[in-house]
């Protein structure tokens, strides 16, 4: 019996890319309340919130394949979620010019109570950023939806100096390593 994939997630970034190598899957978005072990990496940090919401959408989907991702921006130690105000994006994006800081994104898979999890981390280099292009870039409104203040397939581009890594996994999902793994699990499309 073939699998169905089900993406446990509401991004329309992970729902995009999958849907670019047209990957046959339906969308069950977790409603979880995300706990984040305060003793973990960031690497098990988004290993974890991907898997509790795999492991979530699983339990209404016990025949199929359940993909769960969570994406973080890290800087020093500490990880950058989403902004709550504008003024929180200012002050992220402020720290974050001129610096390198990473991105993880956590995969997790779900099938027949069975778990596998990963991450990929890429590294992301910022231009100096003037203080007037960060407010006009916040006042966009994209940041507010973005682990760290910005989006890389959007306006937030050209923040960017370099990437070292996946530049999907900085979208929200490392789509290459994601298609391998799930081959490996057995998942035919």
């Amino acid at each position: 019996m073939k699998q169905t994939l089900i993406l446990a997630s509401g991004s329309p970034r992970r729902k995009e890319l999958l849907q670019q190598l047209h990957i046959p899957f339906t969308v069950h978005v977790s409603t979880i309340e995300e706990i984040v072990n305060p003793s973990y990496t960031p690497s098990e940090v988004v290993m974890d919130l991907a898997r509790q919401k795999a492991v979530d959408v699983a339990s209404h989907h016990k025949e199929d394949i359940v993909l769960g991702a969570d994406t973080v921006v890290v800087y020093g130690n500490r990880i950058l979620g989403k902004p709550k105000t504008k003024q929180e994006a200012i002050e992220t994006l402020t720290m974050l010019s001129g610096q390198k800081h990473q991105v993880l994104t956590g995969v997790a898979f779900v099938s027949n109570a069975k778990v596998h999890t990963f991450y990929e981390q890429t590294d992301v280099e910022f231009w100096p950023i003037e203080q007037d292009e960060i407010v006009q870039y916040v006042e966009s409104g994209e940041p507010m939806d973005k682990a760290g203040s910005y989006g890389i397939q959007g306006l937030g581009a050209a923040l960017v100096k370099k990437i070292e890594g996946d530049y999907f996994s900085v979208v929200g999902l490392p789509i290459s390593r994601t298609i391998r793994e799930l081959k490996q699990y057995g998942f035919v499309y």
